[in-house]
């Protein structure tokens, strides 16, 4: 199935299903992908080995965003978000918390009711200096994708070690003030069945939520082309089961089907 990348640094906005008029940012090569994850859904496609290249710089990534929030006020167009996410996981850049900074003062200048989204796999919050980033935002989304650790492993195909337990510890740092993201879907990859919908899959991924009590919880399905051909998206009614278990914890929940 076709995928498809950001090939500009400031781009949108775009109407997001979870965060509204969202003018996105990717700090990350224009040309392909560069994440730590190698997700079975994303709709980036899969990793390519290889050499990256450079990375936007900092004074680059302001004036870019200075020049579209400019060009945005005159037009009165209004940004619900200003979003950190393009070709891969935009914390893996070597400014994060100076860009992140610059955003803060620009959005304040130009676009105050905007809120600051980074939509991150949170691996990287092992980093006291990008929890101390990410506490700076409105928006801090992070992915957990499977109360399992063989399933959150077959679906998210991180790079290097990766342990559930030990991201799920790192994840209180931000004592539920994030919002707690997963996508919900099934297939085969290889000759294996992923199934993140089943009773033992929600039930697993629950006790997480509840015991991270995020200050919100984002779930969703495919949309977008994947680089996974036999993946399927999770039915309404399936995501309508989990949405109601989460608002049974007294949880806020959005729902995108």
């Amino acid at each position: 199935m076709s995928t498809f990348l950001f090939h500009d640094l400031v781009y949108g906005p775009i109407k997001s299903r979870r965060l509204g008029n969202s003018l996105g940012i990717n700090l990350l090569p224009t040309e392909k992908k560069y994440c730590n994850f190698n997700c079975i859904y994303c709709e980036c496609g899969a990793n390519i080995p290889g050499h990256v290249g450079l990375l936007p710089g900092r004074a680059e990534i302001a004036a870019a965003l200075e020049k579209k929030l400019i060009h945005l006020k005159e037009k009165n167009e209004k940004v619900d978000s200003i979003t950190f996410a393009g070709n891969g996981e935009p914390t893996i850049h070597p400014d994060f918390h100076e860009v992140i900074s610059d955003t803060v003062n620009l959005r304040n200048k130009f676009s105050p009711d905007a809120k600051i989204s980074v939509l991150s796999n949170a691996t990287r919050i092992v980093n006291e200096n990008t929890v101390a980033t990410l506490k700076m935002i409105d928006n801090c989304i992070l992915k957990i994708d499977s109360g399992i650790e063989e399933t959150a492993k077959a679906i998210d195909r991180p790079v290097g070690n990766y342990s559930l337990k030990h991201q799920v510890e790192l994840l209180k740092q931000f004592d539920g003030n994030f919002v707690l993201q997963t996508m919900f879907l099934s297939g085969e990859v290889s000759g294996k069945k992923i199934d993140n919908t089943t009773t033992e899959e929600v039930s697993a991924w629950l006790k997480i939520v509840e015991e991270l009590r995020p200050k919100k919880v984002m779930i969703y399905t495919i949309a977008r082309d994947t680089p996974e051909k036999n993946l399927q998206k999770a039915s309404k009614e399936t995501l309508d089961n989990i949405q109601k278990k989460v608002q049974n914890l007294e949880i806020e929940i959005s729902v995108s089907y």
